[in-house]
């Protein structure tokens, strides 16, 4: 694990005041467009210390208070791990990712009918509905390490061209999930390529450096004019990020998933770096050796921090032509 904490650049804002809104669960709020169209749903707070989603949907709610409403279809917010976020402390910003457990693995029916309790399988219980009349899905998130933005459309073809319809970011990932359980993007119709609904997860960056929180606003601004929920003219004056001129397509082949807490790393973690050399020892685990299974191998997201035995350390990929 580093020894040095990232440098805390953002400020978490205070989301008390969008406690109440106009539904029954707290912290989310749906807003009916004037015309017709899809249900579309944006989650902020997945994880409590990714606190760009909490100023993007903070800024956006500012619009609404403001008179904004949607162009179209039905737009829910949503503040997901609220709890986790209330400890948020940027002097120790770490253990505030979660509460119980990982609210991003506990997506599965059976683990949503079942008879386990925490406070995130709660939260995600009440969530449960939203999230399951959504045409249209937006997770926001944001990274551990260093890594520029990253688009992470799930296990199947369709949200990664949704995504390059969307136009940002410049990295885009379709992987194979996670051993330890279910993620909402994977949920439902979101992982079937057969069903017409789409999700994606933007990570937007480091967790606390101040680009992240322009990345999630200007994705959640975009977002919102592909699905038709925002007017073109909105869209254009609200954006933040220059577009890339291409986009590229990252697709993981296998996780590298923690066996034991001696789990450490034996190149640096800088994501979506790639090492030439297949064969190249990358990390130990006790006696065993992770190595790279091809030339021009992509380390997808690394990272040490509150890594448990069962947890995925990096994902190995290749970029596509």
């Amino acid at each position: 694990m580093p020894d040095t904490l990232p440098p805390v650049e953002l400020q978490a804002p205070d989301i008390s005041r969008w406690r109440e809104g106009n539904t029954p669960v707290p912290y989310v709020h749906v807003l009916q467009g004037a015309q017709p169209g899809p249900k579309v749903m944006v989650q902020a707070l997945t994880h409590g210390n990714e606190i760009c989603g909490a100023i993007a949907l903070d800024w956006l709610l500012q619009q609404v208070a403001q008179g904004w409403r949607p162009a179209a279809g039905t737009l829910t917010l949503a503040f997901a791990n609220v709890q986790a976020y209330a400890r948020f402390d940027p002097a120790d910003p770490y253990p505030s990712r979660c509460v119980d457990e990982d609210y991003n693995r506990v997506w599965d029916d059976a683990e949503l009918d079942g008879p386990r309790d925490s406070v995130e399988l709660r939260r995600a219980r009440l969530l449960r509905p939203y999230v399951d009349e959504a045409d249209l899905l937006l997770d926001i998130h944001s990274m551990g390490e260093p890594c520029r933005p990253l688009m992470v459309c799930g296990r199947v073809d369709k949200n990664a061209a949704y995504a390059r319809e969307l136009g940002v970011p410049g990295d885009l990932l379709i992987d194979t999930g996670h051993p330890a359980g279910l993620r909402m993007i994977d949920r439902g119709g979101f992982g079937d390529p057969a069903s017409p609904k789409k999700a994606l997860l933007i990570e937007c960056g480091q967790h606390w450096e101040r680009a992240a929180a322009d990345v999630a606003i200007d994705t959640l601004v975009r977002f919102l004019g592909l699905t038709g929920a925002a007017a073109p003219g909105w869209v254009q004056s609200h954006t933040r990020v220059q577009p890339p001129a291409v986009q590229h397509l990252v697709r993981v082949t296998e996780p590298v998933v923690a066996r034991s807490r001696l789990f450490c790393f034996l190149v640096p973690t800088v994501g979506l770096s790639v090492i030439p050399k297949a064969g190249t020892r990358i990390a130990q685990d006790g006696e065993h050796v992770w190595l790279t299974p091809y030339d021009d191998c992509v380390l997808v997201m690394p990272g040490t921090r509150n890594l448990k035995p069962g947890g995925t350390a990096v994902r190995l990929g290749r970029f596509e032509a």
